[in-house]
């Protein structure tokens, strides 16, 4: 993306493994670096609706808390991950806007006002926009995690690109805790490298028709080294969502290594 280029209003972050990243994690380096960067290549929101990895209902359900708490839901971690801090305020007249609009495009939408934000979104959002003055509404995943209904979703939340208003999915285009803690093998290695480069390039051809791009992310599964990237799709449903908002190709990319394994990272 050059500056001649619109600034984003739709990202794709793969979030990184729990606070590792707030916690000088060597593993996540090379994505500190890139985070330290990104502002630069995005809008500045007036506020920030982020669909997390790490919540999932029965129905799309969004924050509408004033002052949401932290959700802290990482375990095993140093002391000082539980004291991590990022009060960014609600907005609970964004929340009813948008519930609004998903249940009269006919998708079953709830408020939950009692919710906080999870490390989906803090943590990313700590390294992205670090004073935490922007406004943030947290959207769930529906528990079916169907491909489908997820893009459906984005193209609810296209009007949103008009307002000011930054989409985050926040998840990881590869998630498979395994064998990010398990010694590396030359089959997990292909097969990480295989799945992010058929990634990659569908979102970023020019050349095929939305419907087609939109059939192959639903069938995502039958990519070469999908179940290995993600023997459960929670992580990679968000992208679903970004695409869906944005129903064009990416404008900017970048593959960084996580904890040993490649990561990508998409704007529209």
């Amino acid at each position: 993306m050059n500056n001649r280029q619109q600034k984003g209003t739709i990202a794709f972050l793969s979030h990184g493994g729990g606070p590792l990243p707030l916690l000088g994690d060597p593993g996540h380096r090379e994505m500190v670096e890139l985070m330290a960067a990104l502002p630069e290549l995005l809008i500045t929101p007036r506020t920030i609706v982020v669909v997390s990895a790490h919540w999932e209902e029965a129905m799309f359900t969004l924050t509408g808390a004033v002052e949401p708490e932290l959700i802290y839901d990482y375990y095993g971690f140093p002391a000082e991950s539980y004291a991590i801090t990022y009060p960014a305020p609600g907005h609970p007249a964004l929340a009813q806007q948008l519930s609004s609009l998903l249940n009269n495009q006919g998708l079953d939408t709830r408020i939950d006002t009692q919710r906080g934000f999870d490390h989906g979104l803090f943590v990313p959002l700590k390294m992205l926009f670090p004073k935490a003055d922007i406004p943030c509404l947290q959207l769930s995943l529906k528990n079916t995690l169907n491909p489908e209904e997820h893009i459906r979703l984005g193209n609810a939340l296209a009007t949103l690109k008009d307002e000011n208003i930054l989409v985050i999915g926040s998840g990881f285009s590869f998630h498979n805790l395994k064998a990010f803690f398990s010694p590396p093998t030359p089959q997990g290695l292909g097969d990480n490298q295989a799945f992010d480069h058929w990634l990659t390039t569908l979102l970023a051809n020019t050349h095929i028709s939305e419907a087609q791009r939109s059939r192959e992310l639903a069938n995502w599964h039958q990519a070469p080294g999908a179940r290995f990237c993600h023997p459960r799709e929670e992580h990679l449903i968000p992208l679903h969502t970004c695409y869906g908002a944005a129903k064009t190709a990416i404008s900017w990319h970048k593959t960084i290594n996580i904890l040993g394994m490649k990561a990508s990272f998409f704007i529209w």
